[in-house]
């Protein structure tokens, strides 16, 4: 172990050490497991306030060996994919739903975006990369230049489950960070993902204000009240020229038994590709294969599960609670309480973030086996979502998976699209080659 005694030599290591791995201070802390202080803890110790305990040390000086090791063993490293044919970003990446059908296609991500240092986990166990922290904090300047943009922007403010404060809220104003670094990189095209309350959030308007500031047409002034950073203020004064679409698409209509309803919204920069590229005839939206669907093919067999071993069949007491909060919503005349699956089930309803609570919007029944309802497991949320069976789902507590997979995106409706993209984006670039 590096001996290391004076403040200022450690205070020195610590930052070169952090900034030749190429990782932020809260990526440092998260890979060291710190706490939701270790930002502040590790610029103290850069600024020799303070110093980190001899065991801090020695994880600092094998940090780079478990980053390497992380790497190697992750099932979808750039590395070990196909041959780079274009450049990506992927924004509010979550635990990169939407990265893996690019880079499947061909795709090298050159910059990712996640402030959630849980999902953080789980897509360095699974990509080896090290997503960037908060977005806000970063200038656009400093992300590379890429062909293609993608971002699942924050949708709390806009779904069922949330306040429906739209804009007027901060994580509803994400979408300006994504507009300043279009404004700054032009890539050739953008896929962004949102729930499907965004098409009729204020009857229509945010919608409307996001595709006018897409396609340049935006002309009235944002409101000083709404909060975002300097730079995305600044930024609204580019003029974006990109050929935009949007679509609502269904999980269940694209091989996954899950009835989830999300917007997806595509651009094509039209000062790129020029006038001769007609992306209205270009670009098709796929066409939903209407696979037939089964809950019991993404279900595990958990007959012979021991009861220590059972983190899924829920208490009687939670039971009990479910079915006397369905009888009371019954009898007020709405459709509020707990859904119950079995594996002839056609599809399930969404999975959403707060899964974890109670469970209550998908339930597996085991009546058969004379047992409570269950939980999906780790492995059924990610079938459900249409993650690869290599993908890795116990980086995280139970706990956090749940509500990593709700807040995700399902990757086979993501394969479609991205196919549909990348299709129209090459025919499009023999146009501009002519």
């Amino acid at each position: 172990m590096l001996a290391l005694n004076k403040t200022n030599d450690v205070a020195e290591y610590i930052k070169e050490t952090r900034e030749r791995l190429g990782l932020g201070r809260t990526e440092f802390a998260n890979l060291l497991g710190m706490n939701s202080t270790g930002e502040r803890t590790i610029r103290g110790w850069e600024n020799g306030e303070h110093i980190p305990t001899p065991k801090k040390i020695e994880d600092i000086n094998n940090l780079e060996a478990t980053l390497l090791e992380l790497r190697d063993r992750a099932p979808f490293a750039h590395k070990k994919r196909k041959k780079t044919r274009f450049k990506f970003i992927d924004l509010f990446a979550g635990i990169g739903g939407i990265r893996l059908p690019f880079q499947e296609l061909g795709g090298e991500c050159v910059f990712t975006s996640e402030w959630d240092k849980f999902a953080q986990k789980t897509y360095i166990a699974n990509y080896g990369d090290v997503p960037n922290g908060d977005i806000t904090q970063i200038k656009s300047a400093d992300i590379p230049d890429h062909d293609i943009l993608l971002a699942g922007f924050p949708c709390q403010t806009f779904s069922q489950a949330g306040l429906k404060k739209g804009f007027d809220d901060t994580r509803g104003t994400m979408f300006f960070e994504i507009q300043r670094i279009l404004a700054e990189h032009r890539p050739k095209a953008f896929l962004l993902e949102n729930v499907k309350q965004l098409r009729g959030h204020n009857k229509g308007k945010t919608l409307e204000t996001i595709l006018a500031i897409l396609r340049g047409e935006h002309k009235q002034k944002v409101p000083a009240s709404i909060p975002m950073s300097k730079e995305a203020k600044k930024a609204l004064s580019v003029k974006l020229n990109y050929y935009v679409d949007f679509k609502v698409l269904r999980a269940g209509d694209f091989g996954a038994p899950q009835n989830r309803e999300r917007i997806f919204i595509v651009g094509f920069d039209k000062d790129y590709y020029g006038k001769d590229a007609r992306f209205e005839d270009i670009f098709k939206w796929p066409e939903p294969p209407q696979t037939k669907t089964r809950v019991g093919d993404i279900l595990e067999n958990l007959n012979k599960i021991k009861p220590e071993n059972d983190k899924y069949t829920i208490s009687d007491k939670l039971w009990t609670g479910h079915k006397r909060r369905l009888r009371e919503h019954k009898n007020k005349g709405n459709g509020f309480g707990y859904s119950l699956f079995n594996a002839d089930s056609e599809y399930t309803n969404t999975i959403s973030a707060r899964y974890y609570k109670d469970g209550s919007e998908i339930l597996i029944d085991q009546s058969k086996l004379k047992k409570n309802p269950r939980k999906l497991t780790s492995r059924e949320c990610a079938r459900l979502q249409g993650f690869p069976e290599e993908f890795i789902v116990d980086a995280v507590s139970q706990g956090q998976i749940y509500k990593q997979f709700g807040n995700s995106v399902c990757v086979k409706v993501v394969e479609a699209v991205a196919e549909k993209m990348i299709k129209a984006m090459n025919k499009a670039e023999k146009l501009v080659n002519k």
